[in-house]
């Protein structure tokens, strides 16, 4: 027996694998979306009006959001901002 015969594997069984090692990867990945930076979304501390991020959509209490990351202050403002639906 070669070294060579020892070490066959199929196509098929080494796409097995292959598929295997990467639909365990996906859990992992799916809905970690990455948040934007503060300064590009021109994150403020301050309401632009009566926009607020208590009163936006991506708001999450008491001081985070969906979208930007740090802390954020219920009474900031940033370009993202959606209202909540009412």
């Amino acid at each position: 027996m070669t070294d060579e015969s020892r070490f066959k594997v199929s196509r098929r069984a080494l796409l097995r694998v292959g598929v295997g090692v990467f639909a365990a990867l996906i859990p992992a990945r799916a809905g970690a979306q990455p948040k934007i930076a503060q300064k590009l979304v021109q994150y403020q501390e301050k309401p632009k009006g009566p926009q607020e991020c208590d009163n936006c959509l991506h708001f999450v209490p008491p001081s985070s959001c969906k979208t930007v990351e740090g802390k954020i202050n219920p009474k900031g403002w940033c370009q993202l901002y959606a209202p909540k639906p009412k």
